[in-house]
C-alpha cells in the first residue's frame, strides 16, 4: 500500500479561527489581496449554503481544489465544526494515496464522511459499462443522484473552477439542477451585486461552487500560503509511463501496456486526479507548492485538457455530461 508523503504541515488553528463574521458580501477593495478576496468570497459563499438549504453537503474527492474549499470552510465556521457533511463518489478506479489522504482529512476534522461507490450502482443495475476497461468518470453523475435521492441534499458544493473548461466557464456559482438532477445553461438565474437566488420547488437542488472565480494559479499560491497538505501524487514523483496520444499515460493494473509499447521511468505530477483510466500526469521536478506556481507560469494549456483523456473528445462532451447529473 502507498504511503502519504505529507508536504508542510497546515496552518495552526489559530489564524483558521480569526475569520470575522460577515453579514454582507464581501466588498474587494484595490487594498486586500487577490487570494484574501478570493477567499473572503469563497468564505461567503460557503456561510450563504449554511443559511439557505435545509441539507447541503461539501462534494470531497481528496483533490487540491476540494482541499482548498475545505481549508476555506474551516475558517468560514471555525473554531466549531463544519456544518455539512462530507460526499465522495468513488469510481472505484481512484488512486490509493488520494483514498487514504481523503480519510485522514476527514478523520483530522471530525467531519462526517459519506462515501458512495459507483460499483454499487453497477451491482444494482443502474449503472451499466460497455466494457470492464472504459472510463468511469463520466458514469459517477448517475450514483450522485442516487446519493441526492438517498439523502435528500437540497445543495452540493463542488470544487470547480471556470478556467477548467469551456463547459464548466458557462455555469453560474449557484447552478439550478431540476427534478431530475439535469442543468440547463440557457435558462440560468442571473447572479447580480452577489445576490443568489436559491428558490426551490420539491425535488429540485442546486449545485454551488464557491471557487468559481479562482484560477490554477491562485489555487497553488492559497495551498502556498496556507501550508495546506495534499496527496503526495501533486508533487513530483518517479513513475513508470507510457506515452499514448500526446499524453503520459501511468502504466497501472488498470492502465497496461499495449502491444508495440515501451515504457519509461519519469519524474511527473499530476495537475489534477481523477479516475484512473483517464487521469495522466505531467513531466515536473517540482516538489513544492512554490515550484509548481512557476512552472504554472509558463502552462499553456488548461489542467483538464492537457491531462484528462476523457475531456480529449470535444466542449460538448463535458457539457453533456454536465446536462445529465456530472459535477
Amino acid at each position: 500500500m502507498s504511503t502519504i508523503e505529507n508536504p508542510p504541515l497546515a496552518s495552526s488553528p489559530e489564524n483558521t479561527s480569526q475569520v470575522k463574521p460577515q453579514d454582507t458580501p464581501p466588498s474587494f477593495s484595490p487594498s486586500q489581496s487577490h487570494l484574501d478576496g478570493l477567499e473572503s468570497e469563497t468564505i461567503f459563499i460557503l456561510r450563504e449554503v449554511a443559511a439557505s438549504f435545509e441539507r447541503p453537503a461539501l462534494l470531497f474527492s481528496g483533490g487540491k481544489d476540494s482541499l482548498v474549499m475545505l481549508r476555506c470552510a474551516e475558517k468560514a465556521f471555525g473554531p466549531g465544526r463544519i456544518p455539512y457533511p462530507l460526499l465522495m463518489i468513488d469510481t472505484g478506479h481512484n488512486f490509493e494515496e488520494v483514498i487514504q489522504f481523503r480519510d485522514y482529512r476527514a478523520q483530522q476534522l471530525g467531519a462526517q464522511l459519506i462515501v458512495r461507490s459507483l460499483e454499487d450502482s453497477m451491482r444494482r443495475g443502474t449503472v451499466r459499462l460497455s466494457n470492464p476497461d472504459e472510463p468511469r468518470n463520466a458514469h459517477q453523475s448517475v450514483t450522485l443522484l442516487e446519493a441526492i435521492e438517498e439523502h435528500k441534499f437540497d445543495a452540493l458544493i463542488g470544487g470547480a473552477r471556470r478556467d477548467e473548461e469551456k463547459a464548466r466557464a458557462k455555469e453560474r456559482i449557484f447552478s439550478h439542477r431540476d427534478s431530475f438532477g439535469t442543468w440547463q445553461p440557457k435558462s440560468q438565474r442571473p447572479e447580480l451585486w452577489s445576490l443568489f437566488n436559491t428558490k426551490l420547488q420539491p425535488g429540485e437542488h442546486f449545485r454551488v461552487f464557491p471557487i468559481s472565480n479562482w484560477t490554477e494559479m491562485d489555487v497553488w499560491q492559497y495551498i502556498e500560503r496556507e501550508q495546506i497538505e495534499l496527496p503526495s501524487l501533486y508533487y513530483s514523483h518517479q513513475r513508470e509511463i507510457v506515452e499514448r496520444k500526446g499524453l503520459l499515460v501511468p502504466v497501472t493494473p488498470l492502465t497496461q501496456l499495449k502491444v508495440g509499447e515501451t515504457s519509461k521511468l519519469m519524474d511527473v505530477r499530476f495537475r489534477t486526479i481523477g479516475d484512473i483510466t483517464c487521469t495522466c500526469p505531467v513531466s515536473s521536478h517540482a516538489r513544492t507548492p512554490k515550484e509548481i506556481v512557476t512552472e504554472t507560469l509558463s502552462v499553456k494549456q488548461s489542467e483538464r485538457g492537457a491531462t484528462r483523456m476523457d475531456d480529449q473528445t470535444s466542449e460538448a462532451s463535458m457539457e453533456k455530461r454536465k446536462k445529465d447529473g456530472y459535477f
